[in-house]
Parts: structure tokens; C-alpha cells; sequence
């Protein structure tokens, strides 16, 4: 079975949802854990979430919405979170320094106040981090939280240091692009650490590089993870099923 961590299905992005998941299961992608990470968004991720079985979520606040949260709307997710079972962790949550960096001291007060809720709630964290490893580190390595780092594109040093707290690598597309770097990272880091996602819409993997991406990729992923650890695709594919399991508890 393979396992989309990572995803953004909305209405606006797909026309038809009910026949992509009719093709994930036809690809063998039976579990799905969508996004709900902005104010305009999060409902309708649960009510996609509610109608099919296979599909859990994450919810949280994106640093993009660092300038717009009230204390209103963290009591209001966190009401949301409580009243439905198939939420499986606080995420994406995090720092992003690549669209912003004017706004920092808000974005590091969101996110920690998102990871006092997980705390609070015991559930484990999803990581945006971009163009802020030092600060996203700092912060995560006072936590006692599990959770993995969302489209993880750092080096191997990075890697290490994120594993040795307790997080896992999210890894997708980016991968099998011809000059990624993640392929020197991802020889050495053991399988232990990886899980996958699509982050779809967005980082289609080769050959569809540029396109609308889906969770029916992530066999595509797991090819590339499984080549360039020279393992079997079956060992990699099992190997990160227990791994979701074990962190999201699904």
C-alpha cells in the first residue's frame, strides 16, 4: 500500500475529487492525509475529509497566515481538532522566510503557539520550512514533538539534525528531478527516517515535472527512494507504511 502524507485536494484545484480517488485506489495510494492549513481552506478540507474514508487531515495555521490569526481563530481550530476524529496532526506549521521576511517575530509566535497546541493535544507536528532552517530547528529542538519536515530540499547535515529530535523527512517529486541534491541525501539516511508525500498540487514528479501533481504519484517516489537506496521497491514501499503508522497512528 502506498501512503500520501502531504496534499492539497480542494475543489478549486480538481474538478472531479471522487474520480481521483477512485484512480488512487486503482494505483494502490489507499490512505491520503490532506492540508487544511489557511483560513479560506480548512472546511472544506474536512468535509473532503468526512466523505471519504481513506482521506485524513492535518490542520494548522501556514506561516503565510501569520499577519491574519486572532486568538478566536486558534480557539476555533482548536475546537475543530477535538471534534474530529480523523485529524491526525497540527500541520503545516512553521517558518517561511522565502515570500517574507518582514513579518518574522509574528510568524515565530504562530508557530509556537500552534506547537503548544499539539502539545496539548498530543498529536504530532507537519513542518513547513523554507529558507528558515536555523530558527525552524531552535525552536523544534526545545519540543518533546514528533512529526516530520514537509517537503524536507536541506542537505545531509540538516537531515541529521532534524532526525536526531525526533522528525522524520517528508519526501516527494523533488526527488527524481535531474539535479536534486535530496539524491545525495536520501543514500545515506535510513529508511526508518522517510515517509512520502505529493504536496499536490504542486511538485509533480518526473516525467510530469510542471503539471498538476496527485497523490497517484507516489509510486513514483517510492521508485525513485527505493533506486537510489538500490533496495527493492516492496522493501521501501512496507518500510514507509510502518513508518506512517507509527507517527500518525493510521
Amino acid at each position: 500500500m502506498y501512503i500520501d502524507t502531504h496534499c492539497h485536494i480542494l475543489k478549486e484545484e480538481y474538478s472531479n475529487i471522487d474520480e481521483l480517488i477512485t484512480e488512487c485506489k486503482l494505483k494502490n495510494v489507499n490512505k491520503i492525509i490532506i492540508s487544511g492549513c489557511e483560513l479560506n481552506n480548512i472546511e472544506e478540507s474536512i468535509e473532503i475529509s468526512n466523505k471519504y474514508e481513506n482521506i485524513y487531515l492535518s490542520l494548522g495555521y501556514h506561516p503565510s497566515e501569520a499577519s491574519k490569526i486572532t486568538n478566536i481563530d486558534i480557539e476555533n481550530l482548536k475546537n475543530k481538532i477535538i471534534q474530529n476524529k480523523k485529524v491526525v496532526a497540527i500541520g503545516e506549521i512553521g517558518l517561511d522566510y522565502y515570500w517574507s521576511k518582514d513579518n518574522k517575530e509574528e510568524q515565530k509566535k504562530l508557530f509556537n503557539c500552534m506547537l503548544n497546541l499539539a502539545e496539548e493535544l498530543n498529536l504530532p507536528v507537519v513542518i513547513h520550512s523554507r529558507d528558515a532552517f536555523q530558527d525552524t530547528y531552535d525552536i523544534l529542538k526545545k519540543r518533546n514533538l514528533k512529526g516530520v519536515i514537509h517537503c524536507f530540499s536541506g542537505n545531509l547535515e540538516n537531515a541529521k539534525m532534524y532526525i536526531s529530535i525526533g522528525y522524520k523527512l517528508g519526501i516527494g517529486g523533488v526527488l527524481t528531478f535531474k539535479n536534486s541534491k535530496l539524491k545525495d541525501v536520501i543514500k545515506f539516511i535510513d529508511l526508518n527516517h522517510i515517509i512520502t508525500e505529493t504536496d499536490s498540487p504542486y511538485l509533480a514528479p518526473e516525467p510530469y515535472r510542471g503539471k498538476q501533481n496527485s497523490p497517484i504519484n507516489i509510486p513514483i517516489i517510492v521508485q525513485e527512494i527505493a533506486k537510489q537506496k538500490n533496495v527493492d521497491i516492496k522493501e521501501v514501499e512496507t518500510k514507509i507504511e510502518n513508518n506512517v503508522k507509527e507517527l500518525f497512528q493510521i
